[in-house]
């Protein structure tokens, strides 16, 4: 895709902000036709850019009261120890996050409980189960001070 240009950041922006607005409101937002409006956003979805729509829950109020950070480090980075990890941790329904890392450990996962039992089972059931884990670091969250769910644009 071509580099974006204010009006694709600024329909960007308006989704971050309220992904259910009709194209209409969309195009009134960021001052254009609703035809032209639509041709945009539809480039922006075929594009990738655009990845998908979601509604964003509170784990709170789904009694998911825990959040783990969690340092894993792997026998070796292998390109088969990696693969086998990677879809082995897709299949673990409280993982949320997962990314490869530099540095000391080799993934870091962020993992919703809801509370310090159901934890223990995640770890017992999922996490220690894992390939090629060999290490398994836990940080529980004490407070969530920040989390954004949208790039700044």
């Amino acid at each position: 895709m071509a580099e974006l240009d204010a009006i694709d950041r600024a329909i960007l922006k308006a989704l971050q902000e309220n992904g259910r607005m009709t194209n209409a409101e969309l195009a009134e937002k960021v001052g254009l036709s609703p035809s032209a409006c639509s041709r945009r956003h539809d480039m922006l979805e075929k594009s990738g850019v655009i990845s998908g729509y979601h509604a964003r829950l509170s784990h709170k109020a789904i009694d998911y009261k825990m959040m783990v950070i969690v340092h894993i480090s792997l026998s070796g980075q292998f390109a088969k120890t990696l693969t086998e990890f990677e879809a082995a941790v897709k299949r673990c329904p409280n993982v949320l996050v997962c990314y490869l890392m530099s540095g000391e450990y080799d993934y870091i996962l962020r993992v919703a409980a809801k509370d310090l039992e159901d934890y223990e089972r995640i770890h017992r059931d999922w996490l220690s189960a894992l390939p090629h884990v060999v290490k398994i670091n836990s940080s529980f969250a004490l407070r969530e001070v920040i989390e954004r769910p949208n790039v700044g644009l």
